[in-house]
Parts: C-alpha cells; structure tokens; sequence
C-alpha cells in the first residue's frame, strides 16, 4: 500500500505541476482536448475511470460539448511489432449528444464510495469514482447534458 499511496502523490503532483506550467485548467484542456469554437469549459474534478486493467487517476473536464477524461500519469503501450514502446495519457472524449444515461450508485458495503456511470448512444459505459465532490461534479454533469439537449433542440427547429 505504500507504494501505492506514494505514485499516487507523485502523479498528483506532477499533474499540479503541469498545470501551473500551462497556464491553469482551461489551458491544460485546450492542449489535450480539441476544442470547438465557443466551447467553454464549466468544471473539472479530479477522479478515477474504472478500466480492466483497475482504475486510472485523472481528470473529468466537463464542458459545454463533451465530458473527457486524462489519466493524471502516461501510460506504456507497445507500439509496434518490433516490441518499441511509447509513453500516452489515457483519454476519454463522449460528446454530450451522444450520452444516453447516467447512472449514480455507491458501494453497497462502504455507501461512502460513490459510482458515476455514464451510458452513450452506442450502449458504450464508463464509470467513474473516487471524486473529490461527488455532488458537484453530478450536478455539474446534469446541467451539462440538459443544456446540451436543449440547444440541440432549438437548432433542429424549423420555422
């Protein structure tokens, strides 16, 4: 467990340090992201994205288009047949228009740790844990996906 607690402090701080060098969240989310023109960013919480290989740490940036998520630490990946290796950042990108559902659920056992599913179109799911705030970044996600929703309702309309 040591050695756990001790890359995960090691990862958070080398995520601080970036975003400092960058210029803050909303810089760090125009280098990683591709944004629209008028995208605006509303909330980014630091969390975990469940995966098979066990839960990844980063950020959720929430905005206007879409929810994405990078991993706080690269990943190694091989890159070739030649067994070469390359360093990426995990991600994640689901544009709001392609989210079906979300789904909030907490560990039966320990109700403490609380469970973000997100559901697209294509019956794709992600989960997310281990938020900072949990409420926030729900309530921030909701309003989202209903702006999202609504704004795609208004330009589909046809006078």
């Amino acid at each position: 467990m040591g050695t756990k607690i001790t890359e995960t402090l090691k990862g958070k701080l080398i995520l601080g340090a970036r975003i400092i060098q960058v210029g803050g969240v909303k810089k760090v989310f125009r280098q990683l992201f591709i944004v629209s023109e008028g995208e605006r960013l509303l909330k980014v919480c630091q969390c975990y994205l469940s995966t098979t290989a066990g839960p990844i740490a980063g950020l959720l940036f929430i905005s206007t288009e879409k929810v994405a998520f990078c991993s706080e630490r690269s990943i190694k990946l091989n890159s070739s047949p030649e067994g070469k290796f390359v360093r990426v950042h995990y991600k994640v990108v689901i544009p709001l228009r392609k989210i079906k559902t979300t789904n909030e659920s907490k560990n039966v056992k320990k109700p403490s740790e609380k469970y973000l599913e997100i559901v697209t179109v294509d019956d794709f799911d992600f989960w997310f844990m281990g938020f900072f705030n949990y409420q926030k970044a729900i309530k921030s996600l909701q309003e989202a996906i209903t702006q999202a929703r609504m704004n795609t309702h208004h330009s589909t309309l046809i006078f």
